[in-house]
Order: C-alpha cells, then sequence, then structure tokens
C-alpha cells in the first residue's frame, strides 16, 4: 500500500465467513484474515447451524481478536448465511470467504489499493487451487499478467466465454451494490447468478495479477466431490442461468447475443453430459426442455463464432439423437481411457 493510502484513513471491510461443520479447517482460515497486512476489517462469521462443534470454536477465535463478530443462526445453506453476513456487515466494502479456503496476507491491502486508486467499486485478485496435499491444481481461471480494468460488457463476456472468474471470494464490493439484491438461496452457482445481475448496471472491474486467494479441494466436501452416480442440481441450476443471461443480454447488452446463445448451448450440452441416461425420459419436463431448446437453437449454434467443431457436433448429435449420442459418448470415453 502506497504511502498516501495510510491504514487509519482506510474504509472499513467486513469480511463475511458462512461456517457449518468445518471444525478442522475454520482456524486456519480465520487466521489467514486476521493476519492480513489490511487491519481496518471486521470479521463475520456465521454459524449456520453447525453440529460438530464448530459454532464454540468460532466462539473462542472471536475471543482471540476483537474484530471477530460471530452470529449463530439456523441452518440455511452459504448463500443464507452470506445474506445474513450482508445484513450485519458495518464496512462500506464487503470481502467474502469459504470457511475451508484461506488467503495470502496482502490480499485486501492489494484490493483496497487497486479501489482507491481506480475509483471503482469491484476488484478482484487471482486464486490458486490447493489439493489436500498442499500441492497446486491447475488453475481453473488465468489471471492477467498485469492489472486490468475491465468495461462490465468484456467482462460479462469473458464470464459468457467461461474465462473469467465469477467468484465473489476473490473479490471486494462495495456494500452498496447489494442493495436490492442479494444471492439467491436454495441454488447452486449462485455467485454467477448475482454477479450477472451486477454487472448489468454497468459497472468497471479491476482484475489484479496476484493469485492471493487459496481454494481447499477436500475429498469430505460434499459440495466439491458429488457421487458420480447423482445428479447435482447444479446442472440444471446452469440452465436457469443461461436462460436468465440471454434475457438480460438482449435488453442491456445486445451485442452480446452469440456469446450468450453461445452459453446456452454449452450449458445444456453440460447438462446432457451428466444426467443419468435413467432420467432421460419424456416424464422429466426438464430434460424434456433442454432437447427442445437445443433443437430450436440448432441453426444458430451452427452458425455461432464462439463455437468450436467438437462444440457444434455434439450440438447436433443431442439435438437429434439425445439418448443415443449419450451411449456413444459413453464408449468414446471408456475406448479413450482404455487406450490411455
Amino acid at each position: 500500500m502506497t504511502e498516501e493510502f495510510r491504514q487509519e484513513d482506510m474504509p472499513l471491510i467486513s469480511v463475511i465467513v458462512p461456517v457449518y461443520n468445518v471444525k478442522e479447517y475454520l482456524p486456519r482460515c480465520v487466521r489467514s484474515i486476521t493476519q492480513q497486512t489490511y487491519q481496518n476489517l471486521e470479521i463475520l462469521l456465521i454459524d449456520d447451524g453447525s453440529t460438530d462443534g464448530t459454532g464454540d470454536m468460532a466462539d473462542a477465535l472471536a475471543a482471540e481478536d476483537q474484530r471477530i463478530r460471530v452470529f449463530h443462526k439456523q441452518n440455511g445453506g452459504s448463500s443464507s448465511a452470506r445474506n445474513y453476513g450482508i445484513q450485519k456487515a458495518q464496512g462500506s466494502y464487503l470481502g467474502f470467504v469459504d470457511s475451508d479456503d484461506y488467503i495470502g496476507e496482502e490480499m485486501y491491502t492489494r484490493l483496497m489499493a487497486a479501489v482507491l486508486e481506480n475509483q471503482v467499486r469491484i476488484t478482484q485478485v487471482g486464486r490458486r487451487e490447493v489439493g489436500e496435499d498442499q500441492r497446486p491444481l491447475p488453475d481453473i481461471c488465468i489471471p492477467p499478467s498485469s492489472t486490468e480494468v475491465i468495461e462490465s460488457g468484456e467482462f460479462l463476456k469473458e464470464l459468457l466465454l467461461h474465462k473469467g472468474d465469477c467468484s465473489f471470494c476473490t473479490k471486494l464490493v462495495h456494500k452498496d451494490l447489494f442493495t436490492g439484491e442479494g444471492f439467491p438461496e436454495g441454488v447452486l452457482n449462485e455467485d454467477f447468478h448475482l454477479l450477472v445481475k451486477l454487472l448489468m448496471g454497468g459497472e468497471r472491474i479491476v482484475s489484479l495479477p496476484w493469485q492471493e486467494y487459496h481454494v481447499y479441494y477436500r475429498s469430505d466436501s460434499n459440495t466439491r466431490r458429488p457421487d458420480r452416480n447423482s445428479f447435482s442440481r447444479v446442472y440444471a441450476d446452469n440452465v436457469d442461468n443461461a436462460d436468465m443471461v440471454l434475457e438480460l443480454v438482449k435488453m442491456h447488452y445486445p451485442q452480446l447475443q452469440k456469446v450468450a446463445v453461445r452459453f446456452g448451448i454449452y450449458q445444456r450440452l453440460d447438462y446432457m453430459l451428466h444426467i443419468p441416461e435413467a432420467q432421460m425420459n419424456s416424464a422429466n419436463s426438464q430434460y424434456r426442455e433442454v432437447v427442445r431448446w437445443l433443437r430450436r437453437y440448432w441453426l444458430p449454434g451452427i452458425r455461432n463464432p464462439y463455437l468450436n467443431k467438437r462444440n457444434k457436433i455434439y450440438h447436433t448429435l443431442f439435438a437429434l439423437f439425445p439418448k443415443a449420442s449419450r451411449v456413444i459418448h459413453r464408449k468414446w470415453k471408456g475406448g479413450r481411457h482404455e487406450n490411455g
């Protein structure tokens, strides 16, 4: 942080941490926040009905640092806990950290410096994916090589091309942007849903090159390692998000319509590649609608410059022969694995 940005003059940051049955990981998470070089912050631990003693641990951690406030509530999910934290936050800027992840000590110093230097209300750092053995995993989102100021339409385009980072955990956001908007409850991929809504207001985003947020992947996480025989609700929620984006783009960013159509096709192909074959039947209303949509948008898909040849082949196959295409895909994938 440059000299003109003195700690005592800095805006208060409220860091919201939803907490649920993470007793083993919570101390590392919280201490990575208390050890920030940016000191003017409060830490809100939202105990979302933990049953393993995590709530007591949160209280114990609060006794170590007066900046920590703990709230205990009935279980309602991560979005519910985040929205509760937003209501209780006293800071003018909000950050979010998942309770099994941790952050680098310069994260909020760098984010706030970018806010003040560029006069924006959203900034983000890069993230690093870390496995249980602490070894880095391949990056999901590639940070820029240097600081970039990105217009809202361009950032939305990056999200729709699956290149941008939709996570609120890597961001610092002005609290005023949450007025009238919150994280949707009872759905997955809620960060994408809310961020798209905020981008409709024309917000610029400053993206920083440092990978300060550490996503910790653990084998016992149900949200990160679902049973391969189940069908995660995230695929259905992704289809709903694609529909929302297409409508918003028509109203606010008509120049991105082809990109939004590409996104809708991609999300539906992902749905078709993961839905259990036993659920691909006429009794499944969402499945029927996904197939109808793929057929309706077949020609726009074939003409879409943002889809590659493989995407277009899969689009054609699933639009014409959905169940047979899954069998073909399964055999092709199995044969490829057998051949190394």
